[in-house]
């Protein structure tokens, strides 16, 4: 049977399924298709996968960490019984050392990659600025080009030369840099969140 549905992937990879979980398997030598079908017939004999589900061999993953091979098998798309996989992952870890993924990335690589936070918005006030909105639309572009922010600029620039009205142009560069049109929103609960937190001590 062909090994080439089951994907290669790496322990980066890995760190990046903060939202995922499923259960790995350790030292999985020889061919992967075969551990699939192998796993399936098992759990489906164990009353672990239920209603007919089995792993799919698209969904399946094999990695490398140190000397051993290893494999995820993802709960997305199957139907299981965790109460009985947690007990024959236990019974039998000596054999296969299964681990949860949400277990093997902390304890075994670190940890989950946070996701990057967005960039900054840079801030601009309009008050004692020349109004013409072209002077305000080019003052905003270079601010954006200095935070890195190309696309966003392209993109602002686009829009304003494009919307033929002087206020709603406004409110479209207060989306793109903060301004005093711009909506107050997660900053400000953070910092009353601080101040609560401080004053309950």
């Amino acid at each position: 049977m062909s090994d080439n549905t089951v994907k290669q992937i790496t322990t980066d990879d890995l760190r990046r399924m903060g939202d995922r979980e499923g259960l790995i398997l350790q030292g999985c030598g020889g061919l992967a298709q075969e551990w699939v079908d192998g796993i399936n017939g098992l759990f489906t004999e164990a009353g672990i996968l239920l209603n007919g589900s089995t792993f799919q061999a698209e969904n399946v993953s094999v990695f490398q960490n140190g000397d051993l091979t290893n494999m995820l098998f993802p709960f997305e798309g199957v139907e299981l019984d965790m109460g009985k996989l947690a007990v024959w992952r236990i019974g039998t870890h000596n054999q296969f050392g299964g681990t949860w993924l949400s277990d093997y990335v902390p304890n075994r690589l670190g940890g989950f990659e946070k996701e990057p936070a967005p960039p900054q918005k840079p801030k601009m006030e309009l008050l004692g600025r020349d109004g013409n909105i072209f002077s305000l639309m080019g003052d905003a572009s270079q601010l954006l080009q200095q935070a890195g922010m190309a696309e966003q600029n392209k993109e602002m620039i686009e829009r304003v030369t494009a919307c033929g009205d002087y206020y709603k142009a406004l409110h479209i560069i207060s989306e793109y840099v903060e301004t005093e049109l711009s909506p107050k929103t997660e900053p400000q609960k953070s910092v009353k969140k601080k101040a609560r937190n401080a004053h309950e001590r």
